[in-house]
């Protein structure tokens, strides 16, 4: 199924319904106002390089219709990172994917202090351009029959890409994903199907578009559905996007544990009440935080797993069936595979191996990648590089990324395990980030580092109850401000590389 075709089909069926509030601008677009939007940017968008375009915008109604009308034109939108390093991210974008127009916000460049580069088209000076005969024809266009819109805009095929995404590069430089409208539209099916996903709810919408988690949940899951979608630009707000669930209240919520976090801390109770549906995914989600949410608002935060290149979701907890501390049952349509490491083999209940998925949602290949994608891909299995295991009831549990499995004393340790228990005995508002440092003389240990003063014989003392002792962090160091991705996770390359370099300094004298 095509996406812009579906939004087509939906902004027809629901003409007067709100389609987006918009909570920067203040603005409510309906449907019927949004198809007009997208029918006349897409009109606008003809007039630059066939092929790719980027889109540089904020969560907002724009940034919605910017994309939307990129695909009406027959052009793939380019989702491009604006949080970290906005100017070198637009030109590796350009450059990787060979295409020079960018669509972006002269309110965003002047905020993040970004310089305009060449191809950058500001949406502010589009619109200041936008005539009423503009309008007018758009707004004709709108009282045709379906079949004649979609006659109108590009067709294309459900194979073409429907955006390309970069992965957040926390391990490697950003690989360039293109998901096809049969990836994103199979994926939001099946989650959707899923979790009983319909066009009554209203969904927080407050995720960036560039990361596959806000563009497929956030900004194409309602529009699929013709639900309401409320966006704020700003998930880090936690006091606002409080006060949005207090007074829109919504339906649907999902984000990362660091995002909750925050809300928990910054709501007063009762504010996520009206919610049906939260969840966390991205990173591990704590108990405490599922607690803190059931203590303060009587809401289950239910948790998820995915990747960029599965669209994303792979599986998640649901109201009906829920494990806390898994990652939920596979979702409809999806294969995952435990591999055994060294065999190959199926693993057995319980056994920890490698994580495999197969499916429509799966990506077929990054982009003018053929080595990268040999590696990632075998038979249409795409090896996520986490570890993992099923339990009795099929269930999926998550071990961490294979990469973040360390081999003490001839054992894989599990950081992110090391993790999850010292997170258990931390005091509240510490995060911590466990690494593995490598030693010619003595071997490789475990590094623990933490946000805060921690007392570190007392929690080594309590983690004594749930890990052996090779498993124990050998040292803390604090690092008060730990560096953070624009997802929300803790960036466990940078961990690494600072952790590095203070051993290094300091001769590694452990």
């Amino acid at each position: 199924m095509l996406l812009h075709q579906q939004f087509v089909r939906v902004a027809m069926k629901h003409a007067g319904k709100t389609a987006i509030i918009d909570k920067s601008t203040g603005k409510n677009v309906t449907y019927s106002r949004a198809l007009i939007g997208a029918l006349i940017l897409s009109s606008k968008f003809n007039k630059y390089d066939k092929g790719f375009i980027g889109i540089m915008i904020p969560t907002s109604a724009g940034c919605t219709l910017a994309t939307v009308g990129a695909l009406m034109s027959g052009r793939t939108p380019v989702m491009i990172n604006y949080s970290t390093g906005a100017e070198a991210n637009a030109r590796f974008a350009q450059k990787k994917c060979k295409f020079k127009t960018i669509i972006t916000s002269k309110a965003l460049l002047e905020k993040i202090n970004c310089p305009v580069i060449d191809g950058m088209v500001l949406i502010e000076d589009i619109m200041a351009g936008v005539t009423t005969g503009d309008k007018l024809k758009a707004a004709l266009k709108t009282k045709l029959p379906v079949s004649m819109i979609l006659n109108i805009i590009h067709k294309g095929d459900e194979n073409d890409a429907a955006a390309i995404l970069f992965t957040s590069g926390s391990e490697k430089d950003p690989k360039a994903v293109p998901l096809t409208h049969r990836n994103i539209s199979s994926n939001i099916q099946s989650f959707g199907g899923y979790v009983n996903i319909n066009e009554s709810d209203i969904l927080l919408s407050n995720l960036v578009f560039y990361h596959v988690f806000g563009l497929t949940v956030n900004l194409w899951v309602p529009l699929f559905y013709g639900m309401t979608m409320v966006t704020y630009a700003n998930p880090l707000d936690f006091q606002t996007i409080c006060k949005i669930a207090r007074e829109e209240r919504p339906t649907i919520m999902v984000g990362t544990p660091s995002f909750f976090w925050g809300y928990l801390h910054k709501s007063d109770p009762g504010d996520f009440k009206s919610f049906r549906l939260m969840v966390a995914g991205a990173d591990k989600c704590p108990d405490a935080l599922r607690d803190g949410f059931m203590k303060k608002h009587g809401v289950t935060l239910l948790e998820g797993y995915g990747a960029t290149e599965t669209s994303p979701v792979i599986s998640v907890n649901s109201v009906e069936f829920n494990r806390p501390g898994s990652t939920g049952k596979v979702i409809p349509n999806v294969r995952v595979r435990i591999e055994n490491l060294e065999t190959g083999k199926e693993c057995a209940i319980r056994e920890v191996g490698k994580i495999l998925v197969k499916g429509d949602s799966v990506m077929n290949g990054y982009y003018d990648d053929p080595e990268l994608t040999a590696e990632a891909l075998t038979d249409g299995w795409y090896n996520t590089g986490d570890m993992g295991f099923f339990d009795e009831d099929n269930y999926l549990w998550h071990a961490g990324r294979f990469k973040r499995f360390a081999k003490i004393g001839g054992e894989m340790i599990s950081l992110v395990k090391v993790e999850n228990t010292l997170e258990k005995y931390l005091p509240a508002g510490i995060s911590c980030c466990v690494v593995e440092v490598s030693d010619e003389k003595k071997g490789s240990y475990i590094v623990a580092t933490v946000s805060g003063e921690v007392h570190k014989t007392e929690v080594l003392r309590k983690m004594l109850k749930d890990l052996p002792i090779i498993a124990l962090p050998r040292q803390f160091i604090v690092i008060k401000e730990l560096p953070m991705m624009s997802t929300g996770k803790i960036d466990f390359r940078s961990v690494t590389k600072i952790v590095q370099e203070i051993f290094s300094k300091a001769g590694n004298e452990v």
